[in-house]
């Protein structure tokens, strides 16, 4: 029987680990799986550590750690030949543990899309559903992102684990190495997991949002300067440039120049929400990412020259 180790890093999620880790051990009982849960808690101060152990989890105390040095300590006393990445407060389908076997001959990971549920206000379920595949088909790509993820333990072990030092990203530089490794990383349209720590208002949107723009200066320091690292943290400082500029010319009595450059700070966010929203064939949705891309940009510029300073940018309060 394959045995699977999950890995869930955890801080505060007493309302979710439940329905968490019960999804997961349904999914294990329909593929026949050998099922080992790791919750690998950060310093919680609710009764989510407590509510893991009666659920059958094996519970590590870590305080203080990045998130991905939870996941590799995880990891280290994992026992399972494949391993899964999980999210404290991801909800994920009865066969989800059946499709990873199903396609273990196609892709070396695998990860179902992930969406808000119903219950989500719109703004967190429009930037959930940015990510989501049009069509409802497969994806093969570069990196996944970790709500949930599945590969052997050989790969983990290939690329060296999560980078410790990166506060936030470091599934994206997981990915990429996994990349260039030469693993195929296959994305699921359906089913989809749900995320049920969905943002419940702006405030909570922007400071998650902020937070995890806050590593762009250490992934360019760990990964080396490259078209692709360096693209959105421009994309931010440009917009955020252009936003001044607008605001000093209006100040000056420069109306049209004005007009100018905010049409110019526009113009990102806009083509943006136009690559990932038009696909979908949805002009609402394609207006609400142009909003939402566009705070995201002056949150991306401010997280950036923060960290230019070597600040960090404070990780949001779960739970």
């Amino acid at each position: 029987m394959q045995r699977i180790s999950v890995i869930v890093p955890m801080y505060n999620e007493a309302r979710h680990i439940e329905r968490t880790l019960g999804s997961v051990l349904r999914a294990a009982r329909a593929a026949d799986m050998d099922c080992e849960l790791i919750v690998v808690d950060n310093g919680s101060t609710d009764q989510g550590p407590q509510r893991a152990r009666e659920l059958g989890a094996q519970v590590l105390p870590c305080p203080g750690l990045s998130i991905g040095a939870l996941r590799n300590r995880g990891a280290a006393v994992a026992t399972g030949d494949c391993l899964a990445f999980l999210d404290a407060d991801i909800e994920v389908p009865g066969n989800w543990l059946q499709l990873w076997q199903r396609n273990q001959a196609q892709a070396e990971v695998f990860a179902l899309d992930c969406a808000a549920p119903a219950s989500a206000p719109w703004f967190a379920r429009a930037w959930q559903r940015r990510s989501l595949a049009a069509g409802g088909k497969a994806r093969l790509l570069q990196w996944m992102p970790t709500p949930n993820l599945c590969l052997k333990r050989e790969w983990f072990e290939r690329v060296g684990g999560f980078d410790e030092q990166l506060r936030t990203g470091e599934d994206k530089d997981f990915g990429l190495r996994l990349n260039a490794a030469g693993a195929r990383q296959l994305s699921l349209a359906q089913p989809q997991v749900l995320h049920w720590g969905f943002e419940a208002s702006w405030s909570e949107w922007a400071a998650k949002e902020r937070w995890r723009q806050g590593s762009h200066v250490q992934l360019l320091k760990s990964a080396g300067p490259s078209l692709r690292l360096l693209r959105f943290p421009l994309l931010c400082l440009a917009c955020a440039l252009f936003s001044l500029m607008a605001v000093l010319a209006l100040l000056l009595g420069q109306g049209g120049g004005a007009l100018l450059y905010l049409a110019l700070a526009a113009l990102a966010p806009l083509l943006l929400a136009l690559r990932q929203g038009w696909r979908q064939r949805d002009p609402l949705f394609v207006l609400q990412l142009w909003l939402l891309h566009w705070v995201r940009l002056y949150l991306g510029a401010s997280a950036l020259i923060q960290g230019l300073f070597n600040r960090s940018v404070r990780r949001p309060d779960r739970g």
